[in-house]
């Protein structure tokens, strides 16, 4: 199973801290992360999984794979910029946000065209006319929001 992490190139320590603690509850349940492979959520994400021998796989914006954080181990580079969103919420049968900014509401609006799950902690919420939509799924720390994405992802993501 691939499970992306989005979020910010920068982050609170907070949220960093809840990044690392969902990269390394993944990599407990031998889940693959995949992320944007640069700074902040995706670093700490990247980090945590690690630390637990787990998978790490980083869609990179630009073409060099030096760019990826020290704790990616599979860089791929793809030249992209920002339309390499779409590759990172692809590559994956649920999508966890934690935090982020306009990138990350990217991938969060790609992850809902694809009918990917996703679940978020401390990051976007949707609206529609005016009206709250429970798109994203809310999750209270880093292992509800693993549990919930493993079983988002067991009921049909792609």
């Amino acid at each position: 199973m691939f499970i992306a992490v989005i979020g910010g190139s920068k982050c609170s320590n907070e949220d960093a801290m809840l990044a690392e603690e969902v990269g390394v509850e993944l990599a407990k349940r031998d889940v693959a992360l995949v992320c944007g492979g640069l700074a902040g959520v995706m670093e700490a994400a990247c980090k945590g999984a690690r630390s637990e021998n787990g998978l790490t796989i980083g869609i990179l914006p630009g073409d060099d794979c030096q760019d990826a954080n020290e704790y990616v181990q599979i860089p791929i580079v793809t030249g992209l910029g920002y339309a390499r969103n779409s590759i990172v919420v692809r590559s994956a049968q649920a999508v966890i946000a934690i935090d982020g900014e306009y990138g990350t509401l990217s991938e969060i609006a790609y992850a809902v065209q694809y009918d990917i799950p996703v679940i978020g902690i401390n990051s976007w919420s949707l609206c529609k006319g005016g009206e709250f939509e429970e798109t994203i799924i809310v999750a209270e720390n880093a292992i509800d929001a693993v549990e919930k994405a493993i079983a988002a992802a067991n009921k049909g993501g792609t």
